[in-house]
């Protein structure tokens, strides 16, 4: 196998985030599911952009978020994402090349626009994502590039592609690739209802295709169908060599097929907005994986880029988290 060029290539939905705290009044208004991602149209999209004044705006997306943490560690990172020909899509592209990642997907000319998520968050740092998927979906198998791929050590895969046929396309394609190369290929399940839409698609596509899986507690009991976390862990352990369970301030569990390793949650003074908090734990991971440390030094450098994250509003580090780790006693 050829030497990688990248610590990590991921493939998922361009999105631009739009976050605003907002009461539970709020919510109930606007029937919005508490702690969900729902899917919404373009008029939908509009309205809740009307509503939120003065939110934060950042470029976002769950496998991007993940790749800007990686590189926040001083990892290499590529992305093949799509977003529209217009001011939203620039802005992501202007934003993300900053953050020190490669991205060279070609954007879509004409509509559908952008893709947005409108992310309301109440007082108790639940995050209600309502998502207008826009261009992102129209990623297709065109669009993968194969060289990329073959040059990270590890795919990272977004479930929420699994939305769309000709995404999903372009998501089988590149784990094929990368498994051909000889690479790893990982995947979050992204949701509960994610995983609730396409549960089957994504057990044959663990237990076929993917080396390292990340999911919280609620997701991976909805994709074996069980009410005990031991049992839906045992099940993925089976077909799966490194499954990452996250359980928000109970920590997470990492497991291997030989062995269980319990991870502690890094303190945090207060969350204020658990949005990106898998994202940045699958950064932190995979980081360390890149990087050879054992399961536990992986899941120390996870909890300390969540717990970055959900001390403040936004998916994505506000310091750089080499430098919080080195500060922090984590080893990088």
């Amino acid at each position: 196998m050829t030497s990688s060029t990248y610590d990590v290539v991921a493939v998922g939905n361009a999105i631009i985030d739009v976050l605003k705290p907002v009461s539970d009044e709020f919510l109930a208004e606007e029937g919005i599911a508490k702690g969900a991602m729902t899917l919404i149209d373009e008029a939908r999209a509009e309205h809740l952009t009307a509503r939120l004044a003065d939110p934060v705006v950042a470029a976002g997306g769950s496998a991007a978020n993940t790749v800007t943490g990686i590189a926040s560690f001083g990892g290499k990172t590529a992305y093949i994402g799509k977003v529209a020909d217009d001011a939203l899509g620039a802005r992501f592209t202007k934003e993300f090349r900053a953050a020190g990642v490669t991205f060279n997907t070609p954007p879509r000319l004409g509509t559908p626009s952008t893709a947005r998520s409108l992310i309301v968050v109440t007082s108790d740092g639940q995050r209600s994502m309502n998502t207008y998927l826009g261009a992102s979906t129209l990623l297709g198998a065109e669009d993968i590039d194969a060289d990329l791929i073959r040059s990270g050590e590890t795919l990272f895969l977004e479930g929420y592609l699994f939305d769309r046929d000709e995404a999903k396309a372009a998501f089988v394609r590149a784990a094929e690739i990368a498994r051909a190369a000889g690479r790893k290929v990982s995947l979050t399940l992204s949701d509960t209802f994610c995983v609730d839409r396409h549960r089957d698609s994504f057990r044959q596509l663990v237990r076929g295709h993917i080396d390292i899986l990340f999911c919280n507690e609620s997701e991976i009991l909805s994709l074996y169908e069980s009410n005990d976390l031991g049992d839906a862990l045992a099940q993925a352990r089976k077909v799966c060599p490194l499954v990452a369970v996250t359980r928000s301030e109970h920590g997470s569990l990492i497991a291997s097929t030989s062995e269980t390793v319990e991870v502690k949650a890094h303190p945090v003074s207060k969350v204020v907005d658990s949005t990106g908090a898998g994202d940045q734990y699958a950064a932190g991971f995979l980081f360390g994986y890149a990087r050879k440390k054992s399961l536990a030094e992986c899941g120390a450098l996870a909890s300390l880029a969540a717990a970055e994250v959900i001390s403040h509003m936004g998916p994505r580090p506000e310091v750089n988290l080499r430098e919080l780790a080195q500060k922090s006693g984590v080893s990088v």
